[in-house]
């Protein structure tokens, strides 16, 4: 019999809160533990249209690749914006600052790949890192 692993990402709970993040206008799904996953990890955010975070972060040993999956986003790399179009991806060595966000009248929705595994002693956050 094949060895795999089938979730729906709706099925692993938001983690927004834990995060820090607003749970009315952002899901984050960590599906890590539910695939299973032995090397790398894998997320599923949702963006609400409109709605701007302003906090980054960085990784100490994590590399991301981010793949927009439908809406416009746009990504800032420490200091600079990029904008995003689906099926657009995006990858971040550790220690580069990051965020994304959606941009324009849709929400915008991605997965992100991240290698090699690791907790949120991993993760800085940077406060304020959007100007806007």
């Amino acid at each position: 019999m094949a060895d795999f692993t089938v979730v729906r990402a709706e099925d692993v709970p938001s983690m927004a809160d834990e995060v820090g993040m607003d749970p009315e206008h952002f899901d984050v799904h960590f599906l890590r533990e539910a695939l299973g996953l032995e090397t790398f990890a894998l997320t599923v955010q949702r963006f609400a249209a409109g709605w701007k975070p302003t906090r980054g972060h960085r990784h100490r040993v994590q590399e991301e690749a981010y793949v927009l999956v439908s809406g416009r986003a746009e990504a800032k790399l420490e200091d600079e914006v990029v904008e995003l179009v689906p099926i657009t991806a995006v990858r971040v060595p550790p220690r580069t600052a990051r965020s994304v966000r959606a941009a324009g009248d849709e929400e915008a929705v991605f997965v992100i790949v991240a290698a090699p595994q690791a907790g949120f002693d991993d993760v800085e956050f940077i406060p304020d890192f959007w100007a806007d």
